[in-house]
């Protein structure tokens, strides 16, 4: 498992990061909100600590931001004991839990066990990118020139890209994200549904494009946008 951690007193974090390191989880460490947001933006962590309080960019602000451009990753807050509103500004913003400082570390490690046990159970009511818009409840892709209902695949597929846009997916991700483990769907699928959803952009005249790159993978960008 990956995790991505942000906390800016710098002894705190390298006991935090030794203890999770110690328990086989990969870690990347950041000392402020800024490098936090930009970790978060570039990498797919499987689990996201942040520290409220810390430079640039507070843990709530990072949040903020994450949730709105549709980053589902669980959330975990490091608050001091006396930061109640910010807690449930917090997890009104889409936190998955909060940890008061001081901590014991088991107590740490437990919260993250329940927090990646809970992986992927936020999602934004309706994801945008662009000038397009997608509603999970009714799997309406939707751009200034129509709206589309998409079939299941192209729903999963292209509610997959929105989640990652920015992120190169492979086919194996694709193929294990949008059909299962179980599924005895080929590679040749993923290009297949990847016309069907192109054509569908093109339809409701989206600004936003899904582009390939040989043995990367495919992913989601508005269309002029440097690579």
């Amino acid at each position: 498992m990956k995790l991505l951690f942000a906390e800016d007193e710098v002894s705190m974090a390298e006991a935090v990061t030794d203890i999770l390191t110690y328990h086989n989880y990969t870690v990347d460490t950041v000392y402020d909100g800024a490098d936090a947001l930009d970790y978060a933006r570039a990498e797919q962590y499987d689990g996201i600590i942040l520290d409220i309080m810390m430079p640039k960019k507070s843990g709530l602000e990072v949040l903020k931001t994450l949730r709105s451009e549709g980053n589902t990753t669980p959330i975990l807050l490091l608050t001091a004991k006396a930061e109640v509103e910010d807690r449930i500004a917090g997890l009104d913003m889409g936190a998955d839990d909060y940890l008061p400082k001081p901590f014991v570390m088991g107590e740490l490690l437990s919260r993250v066990r329940a927090m990646l046990r809970r992986k992927d159970r936020f999602t934004p009511d309706i994801m945008t990118f662009g000038n397009v818009s997608l509603n999970p409840s009714s799997c309406e892709l939707k751009g200034p020139l129509q709206s589309i209902v998409l079939p299941k695949i192209e729903y999963k597929l292209m509610e997959l890209l929105m989640l990652n846009k920015g992120i190169y997916l492979s086919t194996e991700d694709i193929l294990v994200k949008v059909w299962g483990y179980e599924s005895d769907a080929e590679s040749g699928a993923v290009w297949v549904y990847i016309s069907y959803v192109r054509k569908r952009l093109a339809a409701i005249g989206a600004d936003i494009e899904i582009r390939a790159k040989r043995s990367v993978g495919y992913t989601l960008a508005k269309i002029g946008d440097a690579d």
